[in-house]
């Protein structure tokens, strides 16, 4: 009886050996491998455990054969006889297998002897020519001429032919010894061929990488033997071979260092006398300058950055916390993040000296970029190299002069740029302020990208109103308020006179300034929100004092407020002064200025005529609008003033008119103003307003109240009536203002005419008691 012996993936033909190992045959049988022992292939269709053993699962055609050798080295060889059909094949319980029936099928060999052999020996010397470039090659030769047949060839193959399963089996299915010679020899011949493609693949690989070698060598070697002529004669080493060893050196990124031989090759080919050589070298000294390399990530010292911040700067408490905040974070994440800070507020209040602070208390270099005027897109993103006098832009050329990537860079004046032809200059600084995008940011002139997520960019502004949105919108605006006298004194004191009297080499001890003297200075001869003006006026008199002493004066100086006409050689400023008289249509209004706050009158005046409205003093459009908005709140709150203004015409005045006057927030103050005119109340001079009116009478928020409040409290004003909508900006108002100050907010125009006594105020009558 046949045993039954389960096979997969193997190419089974008549009169060929198989090779079985010993373990794998007891597995497939559950019987010891014997000499003689006839054996049946069950063909699987795919590969299967013993519980997937089932009838449909094997192929019908199959072969029979004998064992002809167990060895010792444990192997089994079964030498195949003839093709079969299984017709029956039954799975038993334990899983073994049994064939029913067998049926011989005979292959019809239509190949000529002759011919066939000769095939056959192309076929071993196709192999042999092929496994010749191999170690191996004398062993597959001597294996290979041992093949007699086509079956033998095709059996001892098939592990390394890339074959199917289902092609294997299809090998067993011909009927015909021609097509069975054909199909092996197509099997054949295609792997042949493929391992002459290999094989040359092989040896082309081989070659580029000994010329890849050998090439790395002679550089290596010339690299070594040229930095040992310029060590022996560093005088002879010349202005190529130094820019190339500045790029070696250098650490720039992939990219640059690729644009950076590119230009280098360049420059050694067209030599010294090219009249490109000069821009050549420049561009190639440029991207050598600038530090390509991340910087370390310090420790921030919070306390000592705290400590600079308060020495350098006096007052700017709110400003200053919310600098702490952004070292605090760098500090946690051990990198630059956080916003871009935009410094807003009026000249002289310490927005770009605070900028080199910062750099101070981060122990990092300070450059500052200068905005003002700016209208060339080209000067933020550098000019193309094709341009005859190109150069790079002004925010490279400063990461260049800090010589570090990781600088503290003040924009300057960020409001004062301006669009022309020449494009837009604040869309180029859109990449440069965004962190998402700044990372890979790209100077024209470079053309190579430049890592700027690490610089710390602080802008600079004085008003908000020039600056684009989608720029203004990649910034966290902090606003710089004007300082108070007292503020002024403080900062006068610790930092101005200091610095004035060692600028002007004046001895310390030959100097004095009273407190009287200070503060007439800060009063009397500035008008500003900052300390620019305080600091110009410190230096005239040191310069006065100066010649004195270069003359021969030895005795120690004191500056008295009465000595300062002569020193500064200039009368005391005009402030608007509140005045005792009261008169109808004259109200104390307050109005923002660039250098800070001040205090204004709203003049009104009825004449006859037709009823027409004069308005003089340089107002601007909105101001206008506020003017017609207050007489038409007037009209329809005093029925007389219909009859008044048919035979009378409305003068309305703001003085200084050399001064153009505009803004949002006079419409409360005009329209107290032309109701006093109309009802010949007086208004004290000592109560100021400011807050912009709507047609229904609502008071509505205002801005720049810091600088009005310190007018009104410099002026003598007691009381102030300012928008409910801006109650909340009174912390940000320095005690010493609040003090003299009377501060009320109110919602509607009508509060206000009932405080000043213009309208009458309602009182509710008590109800009676029912009897």
């Amino acid at each position: 009886m046949a045993i039954i012996v389960p096979i997969y993936n193997t190419v089974l033909l008549p009169d060929t050996n198989i090779y079985l190992t010993s373990d794998s045959y007891k597995n497939a049988t559950g019987q010891e491998p014997a000499v003689g022992d006839r054996i049946i292939f069950a063909i699987e269709k795919k590969a299967l455990s013993t519980d997937e053993f089932r009838p449909e699962n094997f192929y019908p055609l199959s072969v029979s054969g004998t064992i002809t050798e167990v060895s010792n080295s444990g192997f089994v060889v079964i030498k195949t006889e003839s093709r079969i059909n299984i017709e029956d094949i039954v799975v038993h319980s334990d899983k073994t297998l049994e064939v029913l029936s067998i049926i011989r099928k005979p292959m019809t060999n239509d190949l000529d002897p002759i011919d066939e052999k000769k095939r056959v020996e192309q076929l071993k010397s196709a192999l042999v020519k092929a496994t010749a470039n191999y170690q191996w090659a004398l062993g597959a030769r001597n294996f290979i001429s041992q093949l007699k047949g086509m079956e033998d060839i095709i059996s001892a193959m098939a592990q390394w032919l890339n074959i199917t399963d289902e092609e294997k089996y299809a090998l067993l299915e011909e009927n015909l010894r021609s097509n069975l010679l054909n199909k092996i020899e197509q099997y054949i011949y295609e792997y042949t061929e493929m391992m002459d493609v290999t094989n040359e693949a092989s040896a082309a690989q081989e070659n580029d990488n000994k010329k890849a070698y050998r090439e790395m060598a002679i550089k290596k070697q010339i690299e070594y033997l040229q930095k040992e002529l310029d060590d022996m004669h560093p005088e002879n080493v010349t202005d190529i071979r130094k820019m190339e060893m500045k790029i070696q050196s250098s650490g720039m990124n992939e990219t640059a260092r690729r644009e950076a031989d590119k230009v280098l090759s360049r420059l050694k080919q067209e030599g010294s006398n090219s009249p490109e050589y000069g821009n050549l070298y420049n561009y190639l000294d440029f991207l050598t300058s600038i530090s390509w390399k991340k910087e370390r990530t310090k420790k921030i010292d919070f306390q000592a950055a705290e400590k600079i911040l308060d020495e350098d700067h006096y007052g700017l408490k709110k400003v200053k916390e919310r600098i702490l905040q952004q070292i605090a974070v760098m500090d946690l994440n051990k990198r630059q993040s956080g916003s871009i800070l935009l410094f807003v507020g009026a000249p002289g209040t310490g927005k770009t000296s605070i900028g080199r602070s910062i750099a101070n208390a981060l122990k990092r270099k300070y450059v500052r970029v200068a905005l003002g005027g700016v209208r060339d897109e080209a000067d933020i993103r550098g000019h193309r190299r094709t341009y005859i006098g190109a150069m790079p832009g002004r925010i490279m050329d400063g990461i260049q002069k800090a010589g570090t990537s990781n600088p503290v860079m003040v924009l300057d004046e960020i409001d004062k740029l301006s669009m022309s032809y020449n494009g837009d200059p604040a869309s180029a600084l859109l990449e440069v302020l965004d962190p998402e995008q700044n990372n890979t940011f790209t100077d024209h002139y470079m053309n190579v990208p430049y890592d700027l997520s690490d610089v710390l960019f602080i802008c600079t502004a004085n008003t908000l109103d020039s600056i684009p949105e989608p720029l203004l919108n990649r910034m966290e605006v902090i606003d710089f308020q004007g300082y108070t006298a007292s503020e002024k004194f403080q900062i006068a004191q610790r930092h101005l006179i200091p610095k004035a009297v060692e600028k002007m080499g004046i001895p310390s001890e030959q100097l004095e300034f009273s407190e009287e003297a200070v503060r007439s200075i800060i009063v009397d001869y500035t008008m500003e929100g900052g300390v620019r003006g305080l600091k110009k006026r410190i230096d005239s008199v040191c310069r006065a004092i100066a010649v004195k002493l270069a003359r021969g004066h030895q005795e120690k100086i004191v500056i008295q407020a009465s000595d300062l006409p002569t020193l500064l050689d200039m009368k005391p400023l005009h402030h608007e002064k509140l005045t005792v008289q009261k008169n109808p249509g004259i109200v104390t209004g307050l109005a923002w200025t660039a250098s800070g706050g001040e205090i204004l009158f709203i003049e009104t005046l009825l004449t006859k005529g037709s009823g027409q409205l004069i308005v003089t003093g340089q107002l601007g459009d909105v101001m206008k609008e506020s003017v017609r908005i207050a007489l038409s709140l007037v009209k329809s709150k005093f029925p007389e003033a219909d009859k008044i203004l048919k035979t009378h015409d409305v003068h309305i005045h703001v003085p200084q008119g050399a001064v153009k006057k505009d803004g949002p927030s006079a419409g409360i103050t005009l329209t107290t103003a032309l109701a006093s005119l109309i009802t010949k109340k007086k208004v004290s001079p000592l109560i100021a307003m400011t807050g912009e009116v709507s047609l229904r009478g609502g008071v509505m928020p205002i801005g720049g109240l810091p600088e009005k409040l310190m007018a009104a409290a410099r002026a003598g004003v007691k009381t102030v009536y300012i928008p409910k909508e801006n109650e909340d900006d009174l912390k940000d108002i320095a005690p010493e203002v609040k003090e003299k100050l009377t501060i009320i907010p109110v919602e509607q125009v009508d509060e206000v005419l009932k405080a000043v006594g213009i309208l009458k105020k309602t009182t509710r009558k008590p109800k009676q008691k029912q009897a």
